[in-house]
């Protein structure tokens, strides 16, 4: 389950990759040329690429925050990404030392970082699984190891839907998504932040193709499609909203100036 008990995974560095592109746009290190090449021509054509990645970030923490202050105890964070601090753990673990938090992640930078996230606090715990957020069944059963899915828990998937489509046949997002849903207990909580051509669609569509022609694939969504992901949840206020806007913070309020962001955000918990 963590990156030591992990057989060693190849990093494939002839081609970027979206936490890696996202570390640089974060200011990170942990990245290739072939990252930061995409990184810079993507922020040519949508220069809210960089303040989107940090606007996210920041969603996260507010998030986190929110859900282990009504009580939740237990996170399961996919599409983890290269670790930034304060981390998911970090934050639910300042609310409640004894929360406990599995990261899933298909990198294989991000499994070299392993050791680092599972520094958690003594009274709670943190995990990790390497696995794709397209494996349910494997990150679900691995997860298991270390949360009790029969209490909430909080499922968090920021800035990670727009990287998979729709068809059934294919990575079908939102069977997939409800999959997850599924197997979590009542009072649980669902995390989402997701790209978004509804507030400034030709720089998204111009990024969405250079991450196309990257080898990426890439699926902005529309208010309407975003909000399928939370049938049958009950949306936290102010539901679904552009990620700056969610519980903003005085940082938040600032960065609204600076800006839109094309990111729609929501938090929502299970009846």
């Amino acid at each position: 389950m963590t990156g030591s008990d992990a057989a060693p995974a190849r990093i494939d560095t002839s081609r970027p990759h979206p936490a890696r592109v996202y570390d640089w746009w974060l200011g990170g290190k942990d990245n290739y040329p072939v990252d930061e090449e995409l990184a810079r021509r993507i922020l040519a054509v949508d220069d809210t690429a960089v303040r989107g990645a940090r606007a996210n970030r920041r969603f996260m923490h507010r998030a986190v925050r929110t859900v282990a202050e009504a009580g939740v105890r237990q996170f399961l964070d996919i599409g983890t990404g290269i670790p930034t601090e304060p981390n998911l753990h970090q934050v639910a673990q300042g609310v409640a030392v004894e929360s406990r938090v599995v990261y899933a992640d298909n990198d294989p930078i991000v499994l070299r970082h392993a050791e680092a996230l599972l520094h958690g606090s003594a009274e709670g715990g943190t995990q990790y699984v390497h696995a794709d957020v397209r494996e349910p069944d494997t990150i679900l059963r691995e997860a298991a190891e270390s949360l009790d899915f029969s209490r909430p828990v909080c499922l968090s998937l920021v800035a990670l839907t727009h990287y998979l489509g729709d068809e059934a046949d294919g990575d079908d997002v939102h069977g997939v998504l409800r999959r997850y849903v599924d197997a979590l207990a009542p009072g649980s909580h669902l995390v989402l932040s997701q790209v978004t051509p509804d507030l400034n669609p030709e720089a998204v569509e111009k990024a969405a193709a250079l991450f196309r022609r990257g080898g990426t694939p890439f699926f902005p969504r529309p208010l309407a499609e975003f909000a399928r992901f939370f049938e049958g949840l009950r949306l936290l206020g102010p539901g679904i909203i552009p990620v700056t806007g969610w519980r903003p913070e005085p940082v938040d309020v600032a960065a609204q100036e600076e800006g839109i962001v094309p990111v729609y955000a929501g938090v929502a918990v299970k009846p």
